[in-house]
C-alpha cells in the first residue's frame, strides 16, 4: 500500500510534534540550542500534548538543573 500525505508518520512528525497551536514544530526552535536547553524545552512545548505534563515538566527540570550544573562548573 502506497503512503500518502495524510497518513501519521510516527517517525518524522508524530501528532504531539505537530499539535502545538503555534503550527510550529518544536525542533525548529530547539535545533538553535544546545543539548540541555533544547531538551529543556521540547519537554515544556509538548508538555499538555502527551498526557503526562507533570512528568514532562519533571524533565525539563532535570535538563535545566543539568544545564545550571554545567554553567557553574560541576558535574550534574
Amino acid at each position: 500500500m502506497r503512503k500518502t500525505a495524510a497518513d501519521p508518520d510516527p517517525v518524522n512528525h508524530p501528532k504531539h510534534y505537530t499539535e502545538h497551536p503555534s503550527g510550529i514544530e518544536c525542533i525548529q526552535i530547539t535545533e538553535h540550542m544546545g543539548f540541555n536547553l533544547g531538551n529543556a524545552v521540547k519537554y515544556i512545548w509538548r508538555a499538555d500534548l502527551k498526557g503526562n505534563a507533570i512528568e514532562d515538566l519533571e524533565k525539563a527540570r532535570w535538563y535545566l538543573d543539568r544545564e545550571i550544573a554545567r554553567r557553574k562548573g560541576g558535574a550534574a
